[in-house]
C-alpha cells in the first residue's frame, strides 16, 4: 500500500506543464497529417494518433522508474542499439527503401535503429562521464572509449547510408562532451580537422548527396531535379504570407507540388496555411520545450541526470533546427523529420522515450548518485 501511494504521489510529480506542451505539438501534428491527406484522417493522421495512445503510457512508464535502473543498464540499453545497426546492414532483417537500408522488420512493424540510437547513446555517454572525474575528463587518453562510443554508430549510419543522422548524432555527443567539462580548445582542434577534411570527406560522398549541396548553393540549376524539393518549398511557404491560406487550402501541398508533405516538409505545408504567425508560434513552442530540457538538465543534482537531459534536449533541438533550416533553404536537404509533427513510427517511439527519461530526471533530479561503479553493481 505504501509503494503504490508512493507512485501515485510520483505520479503527480510529474511535470504536466511539459507532457502538456508536448501534446499540443502532437495535435498540430496530426491537424497537419489530417491536411496532408486532403481532410481525411487516414493513411497518417489515425495512424500517429493510435502510436501516441499506445506510446502515452510507455511514456509515464519511463519517467516512474527509478533512475538509478536507468543508470545501470545504460551501457545494456547502448549496446541492443548498436547491435540493431550492425544487423540492419549485415542480417536477413534489413529493409532497403528509396536507395537505402536504414530500418529492420521485427515481426509487422519496421524500425529505424538510427532513430533509437540517438537516445540510446546520450544514456552511454551520460554513464562514462557520471563515473569519471572531472580531472580526468580533462586528459585525452580518458577521451578516447567516449569518442569510440561515438564512432562506431556515426560509421555504421554512414554505410546505410545517413549523412543527416549521423551529423546530429556527432552534434548531439559534442554537447554531452561540453557539458561533461571537456575543453573547449579540444573542440577547436577537432573542428579544424574537420575542416581540413572537407576535400576527403566530399570524395567519399554519394553522388545524391554532392547533388544535395549542389542544388542548395544553386537550387535553380536542375529546377526539374534535385532543386524539385527545395524550390517547392519556398514557393510553398512565400505564398503562405503573413496569416497564410487557411486550413486545407495550401495549395502547392493539396495539389501535391509539395514533396513528403507528410514526413520532412511537415514544416512548409504548416506556413503555407497559417503564415508566418503560424510558423512562428510552432518555432515559439519548440522553444519553450527546449527552455523546459534545459532547466531540467540545469537542476538536476546528479551529474548522470544532466547529462541525459542536455543530450536528448540536444538531440531534440538538432531535429527541429535541421528540419526547419533545410525546408527553408538554410542548409542542405537531409532527411530529417520535425519531431512530434513528422509522421513516422520509429521518430514517434523516440521522441516519446525521450520526453519519457527528461519527465524522468524532472522527477529525480534531487536525488543524489554516488560517482563510483558500486551504484551500479
Amino acid at each position: 500500500m505504501a509503494q503504490q501511494r508512493t507512485l501515485v504521489n510520483k505520479f503527480f510529480s510529474l511535470n504536466w506543464s511539459l507532457v502538456g506542451l508536448m501534446t499540443i505539438m502532437l495535435c498540430i501534428g496530426f491537424a497537419m497529417l489530417y491536411s496532408a491527406a486532403e481532410g481525411n484522417m487516414d493513411p497518417w493522421a489515425s495512424k500517429q494518433m493510435i502510436r501516441f495512445a499506445v506510446l502515452f503510457p510507455v511514456m509515464i512508464a519511463i519517467a516512474l522508474i527509478d533512475i538509478r535502473i536507468w543508470l545501470k543498464y545504460s551501457y545494456v540499453i547502448y549496446g541492443l542499439a548498436l547491435v540493431m545497426l550492425f544487423l540492419v546492414l549485415v542480417g536477413p532483417l534489413g529493409v532497403k527503401a528509396m536507395g537505402a537500408t536504414r530500418w529492420i522488420r521485427l515481426g509487422p512493424i519496421n524500425v529505424q535503429p538510427s532513430e533509437i540510437m540517438k537516445i540510446c547513446l546520450m544514456f552511454a555517454l551520460a554513464r562514462y562521464f557520471h563515473t569519471t572525474s572531472m580531472v580526468n575528463v580533462h586528459r585525452v587518453v580518458h577521451l578516447i572509449l567516449p569518442i569510440l562510443m561515438v564512432a562506431a554508430p556515426v560509421c555504421l549510419i554512414l554505410l546505410q547510408p545517413d549523412l543527416g543522422t549521423a551529423l546530429i548524432l556527432v552534434m548531439a555527443a559534442t554537447a554531452v562532451f561540453f557539458v561533461a567539462g571537456v575543453k573547449w580548445w579540444k573542440f577547436v582542434a577537432v573542428g579544424c580537422v574537420g575542416l581540413a577534411s572537407l576535400p576527403l570527406i566530399w570524395h567519399f560522398m554519394h553522388d545524391y548527396q554532392k547533388q544535395r549541396v549542389l542544388s542548395f548553393l544553386n537550387p535553380e540549376s536542375d529546377k526539374l531535379g534535385a532543386g524539385y524539393n527545395i524550390l517547392q518549398s519556398k514557393i510553398a511557404i512565400g505564398s503562405g504570407g503573413f496569416s497564410g491560406k487557411g486550413f486545407l487550402e495550401g495549395t502547392q501541398s493539396q495539389l501535391s507540388f509539395l514533396p513528403e508533405k507528410q514526413t520532412d516538409f511537415i514544416f512548409t505545408m504548416l506556413a503555407e496555411e497559417f503564415g508566418f504567425m503560424g510558423g512562428a508560434s510552432v518555432i515559439a513552442l519548440y522553444g519553450i520545450i527546449i527552455a523546459f530540457g534545459i532547466i531540467i538538465s540545469v537542476n538536476s543534482a546528479n551529474h548522470f541526470g544532466r547529462l541525459l537531459a542536455m543530450g536528448i534536449t540536444s538531440v531534440f533541438s538538432l531535429h527541429v533546427f535541421v528540419n526547419i533550416a533545410m525546408v527553408m533553404g538554410m542548409i542542405p536537404v537531409v532527411g530529417a523529420p520535425l519531431p512530434l509533427l513528422s509522421y513516422g513510427g520509429t521518430i514517434m517511439m523516440s521522441m516519446m522515450i525521450a520526453f519519457g527519461l527528461l519527465l524522468n530526471v524532472h522527477l529525480y533530479g534531487d536525488q543524489k548518485l554516488e560517482q563510483d561503479r558500486a551504484v551500479v553493481r
